[in-house]
């Protein structure tokens, strides 16, 4: 016997509860750290009236938030696209072997050419992206089942691992790319470039952009490629454009952040239990959780192990195991029709 399926909270409502609790994670990126500044002490920092305050919000905290802002988003949003494309409702960008052929790609540039950060190496996170990307789809088409969302499955976990062994390779061959590897691999938000924020910010709208385009045909594609193309959806400039959007969001959130964890995975779900499985409020609701998620999971992690911190890809990485389990206990009971 069937339950009835459970009211959800009015997609204005959960927005706006959302936009609010991001707010308190926002102010709290910036008044938590090593030294735990007032509300007053903030003001005057922000405001440059206390010189020491000032100095610790602009120069450390401010970058750190607001690169916690569009990691967050973007991760939040490719995990949609991804479970949208694909659809698959354990499927992220780390999943798909998008993320690995971004740090595939970041760790191949700065070891043989010096690529360290910046623009040059969000640029080439993407183009990593792009080529895993391409080699998922060519191996998941040339199956027997052809382009079904199993078979980019489990060619993203075939291109997941064969990626990972390369990386090991180079960063063992060489001992200063392995000492560079070592932090930027578990996931981070302290300690990075400040001028790469403007460029990896339009780089992340375009990618929003362009999911926004797709959501409507997105949503005809959850019926299945007939029925979709049956109501008129182009299915293959609908994947391929889903695609371009996923990479777009998560090389660039690889290569400011490192392969963070569980984001891209979670937050969709959380989403769509509280606005419904349509593509275009779960990417809006998304677009808030993934920075909430994040900024959160960061602030954690500088109180627990003070006066050191521990890295925010570590933190999603433990709160994100029990409910990844959790959602395949849930995917597997929904699949079995209980």
């Amino acid at each position: 016997m069937r339950t009835a399926p459970a009211r959800r909270t009015p997609f204005g409502v959960a927005l706006a509860a959302a936009l609010v609790l991001l707010v308190v994670a926002l102010l709290l990126s910036l008044l938590v750290g090593t030294r735990v500044l007032s509300l007053p002490e903030t003001f005057a920092g922000l405001t440059g009236t206390d010189r020491v305050a000032s100095a610790v919000i602009w120069e450390l905290r401010l970058p750190r938030t607001l690169l916690g802002l569009l990691v967050g988003a973007a991760l939040g949003s490719a995990g949609v696209l991804a479970q949208a494309v694909t659809r698959n409702p354990l499927a992220d960008p780390g999943l798909l072997g998008i993320s690995s052929g971004a740090a595939v790609a970041i760790v191949v540039g700065g070891a043989l050419f010096g690529i360290g950060g910046g623009v040059p190496q969000v640029l080439v996170a993407i183009l990593g992206a792009a080529a895993a990307t391409v080699a998922v789809y060519a191996f998941a088409q040339r199956s027997p089942e052809g382009l079904t969302p199993v078979n980019m499955t489990l060619a993203g976990m075939a291109i997941t691992a064969c990626l990972g062994a390369v990386v090991s390779t180079i960063v063992l061959l060489d001992a200063s790319t392995m000492d560079q590897y070592r932090f930027w691999v578990v996931g981070a938000l302290g300690n990075r470039d400040a001028d790469v924020l403007v460029p990896a910010a339009v780089v992340i709208l375009a990618g929003v952009g362009v999911a926004l385009v797709v959501s409507g045909s997105l949503n005809a594609l959850a019926l299945g490629d007939d029925t979709a193309a049956g109501l008129g959806v182009h299915v293959q400039r609908t994947r391929a454009l889903g695609g371009v959007a996923v990479v777009l969001l998560s090389g660039t959130a690889v290569a400011l952040s490192g392969p963070i964890v569980f984001v891209g995975l979670i937050v969709p779900h959380a989403a769509r239990l509280l606005v419904g499985s349509d593509v275009r409020r779960a990417l809006a609701m998304s677009a808030l959780l993934g920075p909430l998620l994040l900024l959160t999971a960061d602030v954690i992690g500088r109180v627990i192990a003070r006066p050191s911190e521990v890295q925010v890809g570590v933190v999603t990485a433990i709160l994100g195991t029990p409910l990844f389990v959790w959602l395949t206990r849930r995917a597997r009971t929904e699949g079995g029709g209980t």
